[in-house]
């Protein structure tokens, strides 16, 4: 299927990076962000900042996202490309946003660990492992947006993250040339500069 209509109006592509907590998200996109030149936006903190939500839920331990809200609030940004969203969820995002949809998956007992360091109750953390056991994100993913677009990556380990980082940075500067013909300039910016594994060391995957 070709590129939609929005994608050819904006000049750098936009990814979502998904995935059952613990898997690596937010340590990936930052990596991805600053080996990429993309601004990565995390939703739950953007949530909590702007106030994108409908209250707390005791139950899940989490505030309840107002998913109108967040897409208004991101609709311009999304426009202009160049932006990397980060979160547990993916399908009320519009379809036209994202060039490329990324399912970060883990082995069960790496994020176990990962989970139960957080404090997860045990409820939550049972309700998470068995998200990706079914792999219940991925197929989201793949009901929600074009199959070409759709890639699950193992993300087990910081030699992963790096891998899965200078993978997707190509593929950022490949879209460039690919779409525009433009002269990649950036390149050398694009190289990734792979001290990633020590960025990514300290992240300590956090999530």
């Amino acid at each position: 299927m070709a590129p939609n209509s929005s994608s050819r109006r904006r000049l750098r592509p936009n990814i979502l990076i998904t995935g059952t907590p613990g898997t690596g998200k937010t340590t990936t996109a930052s990596a991805l962000a600053d080996a990429a030149q993309l601004r990565h936006i995390n939703i739950g903190d953007l949530v909590k900042v702007k106030n994108l939500h409908d209250g707390w839920d005791d139950e899940l331990d989490c505030f309840i996202i107002n998913e109108d809200l967040v897409c208004d609030e991101l609709e311009d940004m999304m426009e202009q490309g160049g932006n990397i969203i980060d979160y547990h969820g993916c399908d009320f995002f519009p379809e036209r946003w994202f060039d490329r949809v990324v399912v970060l998956q883990t082995e069960n007992s790496f994020l176990f660990d990962r989970l139960k360091q957080r404090g997860y109750s045990d409820a939550k953390l049972s309700n998470n492992i068995e998200c990706e056991i079914f792999q219940v994100l991925l197929e989201e993913a793949k009901e929600s947006y074009r199959e070409e677009i759709v890639f699950a990556l193992t993300n087990n380990s910081i030699e992963d993250i790096a891998r899965n980082v200078e993978t997707l940075a190509n593929w950022v500067s490949s879209w460039n040339s690919t779409l525009y013909t433009k002269n990649a300039t950036a390149s050398g910016d694009l190289d990734c500069q792979y001290g990633i594994l020590f960025f990514i060391g300290f992240a300590n995957l956090e999530r």
